[in-house]
């Protein structure tokens, strides 16, 4: 005959966690959270800024190297429909969000279209005070101007984008006054 086992002993203890150890743990959580998203933020909104920088310059070499290969003007522009440039003479900053083409002449009607790039995910971009396009001639060199990109990003975020006479572009990482 088996002993009687008593009604405590076949009941295991279980373990878990308290009332007070998962309030402590949510408080935890809480202030990781509150102390993580603006970095993060921060952090996206900075590589927002670095792409389309990286975007721009891509954009502004292969026109200037279009320009040189091809010998002859070579446009770059933002397009809505892809068959001329479509650029504004408000400064609202919209223009240059939309995606950039790079046509073979003054990116009028009927020049060819050589390159697209996607539109971009910044607020505001903006190109020098009457929205130009920029225009190479076949020596890689601008059309007689210098001019100014200011990209405005959000987190207090930006970037200049600037093309010199001589068509070479460089980057100043502050954002702009005019943001």
């Amino acid at each position: 005959m088996r002993p009687i086992a008593s009604p405590s002993a076949g009941l295991r203890s279980h373990h878990g966690f308290t009332l007070i150890e998962l309030i402590v743990a949510i408080a935890v959580l809480a202030i990781m959270v509150t102390w993580a998203v603006p970095s993060f933020q921060q952090f996206t909104a900075r590589n927002e800024v670095a792409a389309e920088v990286m975007r721009l310059k891509s954009a502004l070499a292969m026109t200037r190297s279009a320009a040189i290969t091809r010998r002859g003007t070579v446009t770059l522009c933002p397009s809505v429909d892809m068959s001329q440039c479509a650029i504004s003479n408000n400064a609202d900053g919209k223009a240059w969000l939309a995606t950039l083409a790079i046509f073979e002449g003054r990116g009028e009607p009927g020049d060819t279209l050589l390159r697209t790039l996607g539109e971009s995910r910044l607020p505001a971009i903006t190109y020098r005070n009457d929205n130009r396009p920029v225009r190479y001639k076949a020596l890689g060199r601008t059309m007689g101007y210098n001019g100014t990109f200011r990209l405005c990003g959000g987190q207090e975020e930006g970037a200049s984008v600037i093309v010199s006479n001589a068509g070479r572009v460089r980057v100043e990482s502050s954002r702009p006054s005019e943001c």
